[in-house]
């Protein structure tokens, strides 16, 4: 899991008035700094930073993704900076007991979902309906069979 914290521009402060440490990703490594593309949730208690414009992202149908809306850009999970999470999140696990999706307390927003293990090498994924659709730019959309056959359904020539 990130270990992140409120960051100064994001509008909250901490109780002691001192400026937080810069967030470590859950390896422990230092995080970069070359630019990053950023977003918030609705409220802006949750920053999501990515290093680049995703190629694609993944609309899943599976019961869980289907009813979140959420369309999911991955990454490296040392590649991406969540501010905000653990302290303001909730989480959800369900079915394999493998990943959670991750959400802000305030507002609602699915912001990404992170494997339960979160160690140097695995993939998370970000909602990229956070941000705005400028930064984003042109992306493929990928439909994923997550209900019934658990593969992409745009390479078998089928839609939803």
């Amino acid at each position: 899991m990130h270990i992140a914290r409120p960051v100064a521009d994001s509008g909250l402060a901490l109780a002691s008035g001192a400026r937080p440490p810069e967030p470590e990703l859950a390896t422990g490594k230092p995080v970069s700094t070359m630019p990053m593309l950023s977003a918030t949730c609705h409220c802006g208690c949750i920053r999501i930073e990515i290093p680049s414009r995703p190629k694609s992202a993944t609309n899943c149908n599976c019961s869980l993704c289907r009813r979140l809306g959420a369309l999911w850009a991955y990454y490296d999970i040392d590649q991406v900076r969540v501010h905000g999470h653990p302290e303001f999140t909730a989480d959800y696990v369900w079915g394999d007991k493998t990943l959670r999706t991750v959400r802000c307390r305030n507002c609602g927003c699915v912001t990404h979902w992170e494997p339960l293990g979160a160690e140097h090498g695995k993939r998370m994924a970000v909602n990229i309906r956070n941000f705005d659709p400028q930064d984003i730019g042109p992306v493929r959309i990928r439909l994923f069979d997550g209900a019934n056959t658990w593969r992409y359904i745009d390479e078998h020539g089928s839609g939803v």
